[in-house]
């Protein structure tokens, strides 16, 4: 690709794509970050070294920005930036813990051996919406491990607990790579948590990052629904949308619902629900059935947040473990701590019970029936701002992080008192650096 130089200078940007968490998000967040940099007029590299593929499912089909490859990093600024994800576990050098590298380590340890270890700031992004304290994430473990609540009260109240917690704590730490004076460590959620700051003051928490292309719902296809099913008990959620049933006369045609995601799955016959499965396709299909689509069915993060960032009906599911009364969700932070904040702003508490129900597979069949036939259900959406409850200038981390590229570039210290002032302003824009 040839790619025109930037208009800015001062750092080399280098994006390291991967994915961390499990779904592929994390890349497309890396890339988000990218092409939001590169709109503002920065030059992008995508560095890896000469023998080495890059990661899995990193070369798409995605939305890339403008972005230089290379083997051999072009040193054009005497100071740099990666945008990793969750630095610690992708990015650190082998060297600096147990354990074996991650997906970019050996070219970030190039990258800090070329520019200096102090001119090179890392822009880590760490989950979305998870900002638990080590014992709310060490009850979590014990949910997702098939604990039941009952038993997890009395676990945690137990001595043993209490070096349990400890162990989880000092091993985030470590693989979070707390100790690295030059990371910036963003949690990116709708909230920010006041206990999680406490425990953790190194990083950094702002409102979403959200979808930077300017797109609207235009005209919708009544009847039309798009579905992302990447989580893996998605048969479980087909089974049950297909007993939905037909529409009520005289519409009476079936519901289309176009499903999209990276392994097929069984979907079963139903004559109230039409089928449609489209393979992997390009950022410009995704976000044309997308936008057009009624309703929208999301799971993980980044296809909620480009939900909300759209507006109008949407579900969302990330899956679920076990069977009958032990079935419980996987990864259900996200949904919950939108829910939390629609119900601060007022949002309809029939409405907020229908989401939280159909994240559990619970009575799916008659939301779907509900989201297909009233209009006055797919009307109750809030826009974007009843999701976020962070402090002003730090709703939009994309803008946030604008502001920390321009500060690091214009920045006369070292790497590691730059990312001292931001920690210490919580993140301000570049107003304040």
């Amino acid at each position: 690709m040839t790619v025109p130089p930037g208009r800015r200078s001062g750092i080399d940007i280098y994006l390291q794509p991967a994915v961390v968490g499990g779904g592929l998000g994390d890349i497309e967040e890396v890339l988000a970050v990218g092409r939001r940099l590169s709109g503002a007029g920065w030059s992008l590299n995508l560095y890896r070294l000469e023998g080495h593929p890059v990661p899995a499912s990193v070369d798409g089909p995605w939305d890339w920005p403008a972005v230089r490859r290379v083997t051999v990093p072009e040193v054009r600024a005497p100071r740099a930036l990666t945008v990793t994800p969750w630095w610690g576990v992708s990015a650190a050098p082998g060297q600096e813990r147990s354990g074996r590298p991650g997906a970019w380590s050996e070219e970030t340890a190039r990258l800090e051996q070329l520019y200096g270890r102090d001119q090179v700031v890392h822009l880590s992004l760490e989950e979305f919406a998870r900002t638990w304290t080590s014992r709310r994430q060490t009850q979590e473990r014990w949910r997702e491990g098939g604990i039941a609540a009952a038993e997890i009260a009395r676990r945690v109240r137990r001595r043993s607990a209490a070096a349990e917690i400890r162990a989880f704590h000092d091993a985030y730490r470590t693989w979070r790579a707390f100790d690295r004076v030059n990371v910036l460590h963003l949690y990116t959620g709708f909230q920010r948590s006041a206990a999680f700051q406490r425990e953790f003051p190194e990083a950094i928490q702002t409102g979403p990052l959200w979808p930077d292309r300017a797109r609207t719902r235009g005209s919708q296809r009544p009847g039309h629904w798009v579905w992302y099913a990447s989580p893996s008990s998605s048969d479980r959620l087909a089974v049950r949308v297909a007993q939905v049933g037909p529409a009520p006369f005289p519409a009476g045609s079936p519901l289309q619902i176009e499903v999209r995601g990276p392994k097929p799955f069984e979907l079963p016959e139903a004559p109230g629900v039409r089928w449609v499965r489209q393979p992997p396709t390009g950022p410009r299909d995704w976000a044309r059935a997308f936008d057009g689509a009624e309703l929208r069915i999301v799971t993980g993060s980044r296809t909620l947040l480009e939900a909300l960032a759209l507006g109008g009906p949407f579900l969302y599911f990330n899956g679920v473990l076990e069977q009958g009364r032990r079935t419980r969700r996987h990864r259900p932070e996200k949904i919950d701590a939108l829910l939390r904040a629609w119900h601060r702003h007022g949002v309809s508490r029939s409405l907020c019970a229908d989401l939280s129900d159909f994240s559990r597979l619970r009575r799916v069949e008659a939301i779907v029936r509900k989201a297909r036939d009233r209009e006055d259900w797919r009307q109750q959406f809030p826009d974007r701002n009843a999701a976020v409850e962070v402090p002003p200038g730090l709703d939009d981390a994309g803008a946030v992080i604008e502001g920390w590229v321009t500060a690091w570039s214009e920045w006369k210290g070292t790497a590691s008192a730059f990312v001292r002032r931001v920690r210490a302003v919580g993140g301000a824009r570049s107003s304040r650096l």
